[in-house]
């Protein structure tokens, strides 16, 4: 502390920001560039696997190394490194992200909701808004059309990533194992089928130790695995053809087209998988930041990347017949099993990689309401983005085994791959377009600049990878379809359901004057009541009152709400009101959470809810007359000290409850007292137990939609009370019917 405050610690502080940058660009090795690093594996077997053939000239060779040269240096290092890294949402990056930004600044989004208390996210003062900006926000916010396709749209884009999941790990595997058949060409495909099988099996088995245990060995990997490809790259193009340098210079690529024409245009299909990763750069950015990822990427990974592709290009050009193994062919034979080990170890970590994506995206989408309910468990109490879902590892490794066994070569992989990459690449090239109008608000004439360049460069990619849907390029559209129609009924049911309650709560008012009538009984204790309604009774617990006519003495409404902002601050999360007329006992609270914020366990959030109350209690008593004086200090998430000066028997009173100790004088915080009284006779949790069905005047669709799909992931995700960790002991279920 004392160094701190002198002058030389002073001038350290940059030089220790420095360290952490440094510190982090190293630890991005590991995380966010496994799937980019390990594309030279497979890139050039899968451009040539099509009808593009090599003539006696080195004009196709030469044309794909600078289509793969100038597509790293557009798409990887112009558009994401420079441009897209700079679109985070408060350090977050992804489809989400740019999202949630839209949703913040604008009514453009359907899943955002108010949040114009959040002082630590107000938005900081951009330029003027442009009429331009002005006309496309408005449209958007008019036209529910305009917004349902919006969401589509970012949907499609997140359905892609999670089917990243299935691919990468299938086609980094495979193509790794089928080096084997380089030394042991009699080594039947079956056998390297069954080797890729363990490999993916074991990769998912350890998924449960979360990647806290088994990171650490993926940045040296990955490191290692650069210089290997990076030494051979250098030793390669001096050995075998120094000359290749050449075709760093775009002119090749005319030449490459006048050439080969519509077969080069149909080998872009296997050529766009050397950007294959690039979007993990900014979906991983929430783990390290922007400088650090620009670092790595800039000094070590592009280099190293367009040397590797340089070196197979320039043994190419003297062994033309190596073509489909030319990566392990261009290996020298001295250092050939150490590279297909450390080719192996570095294809488990690219998929490592996207496999944590593919969980953290699905937790945003679980978190906004997107994606059923399931199991996440935070396998490290450091880093909460590292998360373990095991219903999603299950899927995704059948899934992947059964892509293996079903195409069984990378080729037909390798078509499906290309495609969800460069749809997935798209989709952030015309959100951006959004993001430069309405957040930025600069020009459209920039806006349309960025989208016209980058986006005309990947949707020649994407045609030529659309060419190849009979050719294994139909299996992301499939899983992508079966993810995209997953998420939104869940999220058209979900919406439906809220709207029933809504539309159906019933006043308070109304309540308390029939209690008469009912001959309500209070019990003691305290009652947590779980709904989506921010205001009024929900029809759930009004259901409950009419058939049994009994509640406790200190009742809250509790509503989870989910923002479109990664993270909210402890200190603003707990939005607590009082409901009624003091002697009633009644209070609602809104508890809000980003969608990166994990979820405060049941225990947990008892104890934070009521300190808030207790809190909210001390502070309205304090600007009584009978309480002048009193205070509260909450010092710690688990100690409530409540007094005043004074006491009447010389000193407070203490009470023990579920961890909690609370000092308190009786006749200066009467109703904090009685609430700690009530949690000593118990607290109970009460939610419904809800049926949702489509009204029987709802047109087939409808029917289907709600009935059929939504009623199926009701039935078979966790249930509420599961997935909030609430005990069974404790838990008060309503079971109603919802038409919708």
């Amino acid at each position: 502390m004392d160094l701190e405050s002198r002058s030389p610690a002073s001038e350290s502080r940059p030089s220790k920001a420095y360290r952490t940058t440094l510190l982090l660009a190293y630890q991005s090795f590991g995380v966010v560039y496994g799937d980019l690093c390990i594309s030279p594996i497979y890139v050039y077997k899968s451009t040539f696997s099509g009808k593009l053939r090599l003539h006696e000239e080195d004009v196709e060779i030469f044309g794909v190394l600078s289509l793969v040269f100038w597509t790293l240096t557009l798409i990887a290092l112009f558009k994401y490194i420079i441009f897209v890294l700079g679109a985070d949402d408060n350090g977050e990056g992804g489809t989400f992200a740019l999202y949630s930004l839209m949703c913040r600044n604008s009514k453009m989004g359907l899943l955002s909701t108010p949040h114009e208390h959040l002082t630590a996210y107000k938005l900081e003062p951009h330029r003027e808004e442009t009429r331009t900006s002005l006309s496309i926000k408005k449209f958007i916010e008019k036209s529910q059309t305009s917004r349902l396709v919006l969401l589509l749209f970012v949907l499609l884009g997140t359905s892609m990533v999670i089917g990243d999941g299935v691919l990468t790990p299938t086609m980094s595997v495979v193509s790794a194992v089928s080096g084997l058949r380089i030394k042991a060409p009699e080594l039947h495909e079956n056998y390297t089928v069954l080797i890729s099988c363990i490999i993916l099996v074991g990769l998912f088995g350890l998924q449960h130790y979360g990647t806290h245990r088994v990171g650490f060995l993926f940045a040296p990997i990955l490191i290692s695995w650069l210089v290997c490809i990076s030494s051979i790259g250098i030793y390669n193009t001096i050995i075998w053809n120094p000359g290749v340098v050449r075709a760093l210079s775009p002119h090749y690529i005319y030449y490459f087209f006048k050439k080969a024409g519509k077969d080069g245009w149909s080998s872009l299909g296997g050529l766009v998988l050397c950007i294959t990763g690039a979007e993990a750069m900014f979906a991983d950015l929430g783990h390290f930041s922007n400088l650090s990822i620009r670092i790595a990427f800039t000094a070590v990974v592009y280099p190293c990347l367009v040397v590797a592709y340089m070196g197979e290009a320039a043994y190419l050009s003297k062994h033309r017949e190596d073509l489909q193994q030319s990566f392990f062919k261009a290996l020298p034979e001295g250092v050939f099993w150490p590279v297909f080990v450390i080719a192996t170890l570095a294809t488990v970590v690219g998929s490592q990689a996207i496999i944590s994506a593919t969980f953290s995206i699905i937790s945003q989408c679980r978190a906004l309401g997107c994606f059923p309910r399931v199991r996440i468990i935070h396998t490290s109490s450091h880093i909460h983005g590292q998360i373990y879902i095991p219903e999603v590892n299950w899927l995704l490794m059948l899934s992947c085994l059964m892509v293996t066994i079903g195409f069984r070569d990378s080729y037909m992989i390798g078509n499906a791959y290309g495609l969800a990459v460069i749809t997935v690449m798209l989709v952030t090239s015309c959100l951006m377009f959004l993001i430069i109008t309405t957040v930025w608000r600069r020009s459209v004439f920039v806006a349309l600049l960025f989208t016209v360049t980058f986006g005309s460069l990947e949707s020649l990619y994407l045609s030529a990878s659309i060419a190849k849907v009979y050719h294994g390029g139909w299996l992301p559209l499939l899983i992508s379809l079966i993810i995209l129609m997953v998420m939104f009924t869940w999220h058209y049911g979900t919406v439906k359901k809220r709207e029933f309650e809504l539309q159906n709560k019933v006043s308070l008012d109304r309540l308390l004057s029939v209690s008469p009538s009912l001959g309500l009984v209070r019990v003691p204790g305290v009652c947590l009541v779980y709904s989506n309604v921010t205001n009024g009774v929900p029809p759930m617990f009004a259901h409950f009152v009419t058939n049994f006519p009994a509640f406790h003495r200190v009742l809250i409404f509790l509503c989870l709400q989910t923002l479109t902002v990664p993270k909210v601050p402890l200190g603003e999360r707990f939005l607590i009101g009082r409901v009624g007329p003091p002697e009633s006992g009644l209070f609602r609270c809104i508890v809000r959470y980003g969608y990166k914020d994990g979820r405060l366990e049941s225990y947990e959030l008892e104890n934070q809810l009521l300190l808030r109350v207790a809190q909210f209690l001390q502070q309205e008593g304090g600007r009584g007359s009978s309480t002048s004086g009193a205070m509260l200090v909450i010092s710690e998430p688990c100690t409530l000290v409540v007094g005043a000066p004074g006491g009447a028997d010389g000193g407070p009173k203490r009470v023990q409850f579920k961890g909690v100790e609370a000092a308190a004088e009786e006749e200066l915080s009467h109703e904090v007292w009685e609430l700690m009284e009530e949690r000593e006779a118990g607290v109970s949790y009460m939610m419904g137990h809800t049926h949702v069905f489509a009204h029987e005047s709802s047109p087939f669709l409808k029917k289907l939609a709600i009935d059929g799909v939504y009623g199926f992931l009701r039935r078979n995700s966790r249930s509420s009370a599961v997935s909030l960790g609430i005990p069974h002991s404790s838990l008060i279920e309503v079971g109603t019917v919802y038409h919708v």
